[in-house]
């Protein structure tokens, strides 16, 4: 786990390194196959398991999901926050042009 911006939530939040990202996929896909309609008790397991490794709170199943380090770039050299994603030339929140070199 790693604390980050996120341009989707527009706040600094803990994004999940690879393992524990597979293992909230897990409990993400989880909660479809239970039949309850109320979000929070659909996907307790997750919510639980990323409020309890995180200590952040989060109450939507969804934002979690988008909060993995893989799916985000390297820190931008201008302002710090990381590129949308590792393939991104452009940061979204400064504008800097990025030179990738392979």
């Amino acid at each position: 786990m790693e604390i980050k911006y996120c341009w989707r939530c527009k706040m600094e939040v803990p994004l999940l390194d690879k393992e524990e990202h597979a293992i909230a996929s897990k409990l993400y896909a989880k909660g479809f196959k239970v039949l309850k309609k109320d979000t929070q008790e659909r996907f307790k397991e997750l919510l639980d398991y990323y409020n309890d490794l995180t200590g952040f709170g989060e109450t939507e199943p969804n934002a979690i999901m988008h909060h993995a380090i893989g799916m985000f770039g390297s820190d931008c050299e201008n302002c710090g926050k990381p590129y949308r994603t590792p393939k991104a030339k452009l940061c979204a929140a400064c504008g800097n042009k990025r030179i990738i070199t392979e």
